[in-house]
């Protein structure tokens, strides 16, 4: 088990040690059940004290996510059936393997091997309404008429023919750039992934917003970087603190979600773009800039992206293809100059050698000639499910709720009550068929949060108001609501 400890730091070493720890038991990483290394073993494994160690598994067992025995040792809280059944195989040598994984709360909190009734914790876009039969269609064909597709390796960039329509999309929106300037990339994941396998290393300094998109706190602390976050207001990510905190902390990176951020649905203003490219500039940072949800605008359109107004080559604009066409597909592009791009490409070459050519072909008919139509009509039918998610939150939540109502996006970000037990609300909800994300997640470190995500655009209409029902319903138990009063809807 590798745990990062920075001896310099004015956080003890057993809370670094018992921080880590929990966010591996909070992420699954650490099952129900699993038997912790022992004192003196964690001890000599990373340096330290057995009292050092002792009082990090007593700070664990303080808050409830480690039980210890005298004589037995420190196992993972609430042993599951699986570990304790007879017969059961004995895995636990295992935990001498050392690994690098700090935190996985991406794949803990976005399974789709539960299925839900009401699924509201996966921003993901209902399957019906998505040009699925279409793109079969054209894979057919490609596979059928052009089996080159099938026989040879694509390049390490992508496809030629699908940057250039990529370019002539983002051109369109304001990002001047070329084909020879894009790099295709399996998801929008994966290009965080590369970012920060390319340009972050341990003790690096990475900012985000508090919160922000879970799979990037992953990554990011995955390689060893100090993650700091920066509170955001109704304007976006507060550029005041992070100027302050970045005379004492130089950042190698800022990895920013500006337009319907996730999780919160909140827009970066354009001054405060521009503001956060000219700190870039004046410390030679990179930006990071993730945009998954500019094209799914429900009023007017969003400000333009920070990467339209770089003419240095600070940012590193990220724009995912997946959610709005098909997401099983997993396309999304990099936008980067100079020998940012070529480094990032060569980061991809030793990753996969290129993504799927078969992809690549089959997304290029439809995203040419089609997608800006479906983004129209598909705008539409998420705004619909947006009006009724809002309405049925101002009908049927208690008074205590609040929430931030977003001008496009997938998501919205619901504040409760202090005294709101979450993981007892995700409990209940369970049992209802009704999910949510719970915000403790989008925060680096786990710090705990009164606030969950819903995501309105996996249900239907109807599916989507019963279950935000049953949600409301369960958070008046909670509160010690007998009943609900009907508020009047929105007008």
């Amino acid at each position: 088990m590798h745990i990062d400890l920075s001896r310099n730091s004015s956080v003890k070493l057993y809370l670094q040690i018992a921080k880590t720890l929990a966010d591996r038991i909070q992420s699954g990483l650490l099952p129900q059940g699993t038997k912790l290394p022992s004192v003196r073993h964690l001890s000599s494994l990373l340096a330290v004290s057995p009292v050092t160690v002792s009082k990090a598994y007593a700070e664990l067992e303080s808050i409830h996510l480690v039980t210890c025995t005298q004589g037995k040792g420190c196992y993972v809280a609430e042993p599951s059936v699986a570990v304790q059944r007879e017969g059961a195989q004995d895995l636990s040598w295992q935990m001498s393997l050392i690994d690098y994984l700090p935190r996985a709360q991406l794949w803990r909190n976005f399974n789709h091997s539960r299925q839900f009734p009401y699924s509201f914790h996966i921003a993901a876009i209902q399957p019906e309404l998505l040009p699925t039969r279409e793109i079969i269609a054209d894979t057919q064909r490609l596979s059928s008429g052009n089996p080159d597709a099938m026989a040879a390796y694509g390049t390490f960039e992508g496809d030629l023919a699908l940057r250039e329509v990529f370019a002539d999309h983002l051109n369109e929106r304001g990002i001047c750039t070329v084909a020879e300037q894009l790099l295709v990339t399996s998801g929008a994941q994966q290009g965080i992934d590369l970012v920060a396998r390319t340009f972050v290393g341990s003790g690096d300094v990475v900012y985000m917003e508090a919160p922000t998109y879970t799979g990037a706190i992953d990554v990011f602390t995955s390689r060893g970087a100090k993650v700091i976050m920066i509170p955001m207001d109704e304007q976006g990510m507060r550029i005041d603190i992070l100027t302050r905190l970045c005379d004492t902390h130089p950042p190698k990176l800022i990895y920013t979600i500006p337009t319907f951020h996730n999780p919160t649905g909140v827009t970066l203003t354009m001054a405060r773009r521009t503001q956060l490219l000219d700190l870039a500039q004046s410390y030679h940072c990179l930006i990071v800039e993730d945009d998954p949800f500019s094209d799914l605008y429900y009023k007017t359109k969003p400000p333009l992206s920070i990467k339209a107004h770089d003419q240095s080559g600070h940012v590193i604009y990220i724009k995912s293809f997946s959610k709005t066409v098909a997401p099983g597909c997993r396309i999304a592009c990099v936008a980067a100059t100079g020998s940012v791009m070529d480094r990032l490409v060569a980061a991809k070459s030793t990753t996969d050698l290129g993504s799927p050519l078969l992809t690549q072909k089959a997304l290029l008919p439809f995203i040419r000639n089609r997608l800006d139509q479906h983004l129209v009509w598909l705008r539409e039918q998420m705004r619909d499910r947006l009006t009724v998610a809002l309405h049925t939150l101002q009908r049927y939540a208690p008074p205590e709720v609040s929430w931030y109502a977003p001008e496009g996006g997938l998501n919205v970000w619901i504040k409760l009550p202090p005294n709101v037990d979450i993981p007892e609300l995700e409990r209940l909800a369970d049992r209802e068929g009704v999910s949510f994300l719970p915000g403790a997640v989008c925060y680096a470190g786990g710090m705990d949060s009164n606030h969950i995500r819903i995501s309105f655009s996996y249900a239907d209409k109807e599916t989507l108001k019963t279950g935000l029902h049953k949600l409301c319903r369960l958070l008046g138990e909670l509160l010690d609501h007998s009943v609900i009063v009907e508020r009047k809807p929105i007008l």
